[in-house]
């Protein structure tokens, strides 16, 4: 195949390429940047695109962002490829204060003390107090036993998932949508502007450099 690597990267360096890419994630919002001015689109669809990707973002729906991204774009008329490029809003420098904000304001509307220490900030409650990890790794513990317990004689035992779902992604879910729905806005208000001062400018440097290219032409004629 001709744009096959002919050295495929080990699964360890591609996991390192997602939490930390190559030359920076600085590099990479300029990539991102970079490509989203480029977008061969209007301003506002492209805007609305960056808005779904944002949004989506502040889901907990890990794993599955650029697809739901890619759903509220369409639904939004929003650029499909400019709604995955603003997933990249939430990334490992951006998760922590997101799913604090979320969970946060999910506890606040569900009437519950919110418990900073899920994410290492602040002090325990109590010695055997589960944080974040501790429930991700309970929930997958779940699936996995429960999975085997199909085709062995051991009991199905869904606590740890249930807990996860409760104390975890049922805030989570309903909490992000506010924070949100609010950077999602405001990415989408600061974008076009910015993309049309982008975009005329750009047309401007174009139509400069074909009357140049004509002048050069008439001149070699003449």
């Amino acid at each position: 195949m001709v744009f096959k690597r002919r050295d495929r990267r080990p699964i360890w360096k591609i996991a390192v390429g997602v939490l930390y890419p190559r030359g920076g994630w600085g590099r990479a919002a300029q990539y991102v940047k970079h490509r989203l001015r480029r977008l061969p689109d209007t301003p506002e669809k492209i805007s609305r695109g960056i808005a779904a990707g944002v949004f989506t973002s502040f889901t907990p729906f890990y794993g599955l962002h650029f697809i739901i991204a890619a759903i509220i774009a369409r639904l939004m008329r929003g650029n499909i490829l400019a709604s995955l490029l603003g997933t990249f809003f939430g990334n490992p420098l951006t998760y922590i204060p997101i799913g604090v904000a979320s969970l946060g304001t999910g506890y606040l509307m569900i009437g519950r003390p919110f418990n900073a220490a899920l994410f290492g900030i602040g002090e325990r409650t109590d010695d055997n107090f589960c944080g974040l990890g501790c429930r991700f790794g309970n929930a997958f513990n779940d699936i996995w036993h429960n999975l085997r317990a199909i085709f062995t004689p051991e009991k199905a035992d869904w606590h740890g998932l249930i807990d996860f779902y409760v104390e975890v992604f049922y805030p989570y879910m309903i909490g992000g949508i506010l924070p949100g729905a609010i950077c999602a806005l405001a990415s989408y208000y600061m974008s076009v502007p910015l993309i049309a001062a982008y975009q005329k400018r750009r047309r401007s440097a174009l139509r400069a450099k074909l009357d140049q290219l004509k002048k050069k032409t008439t001149s070699s004629r003449d």
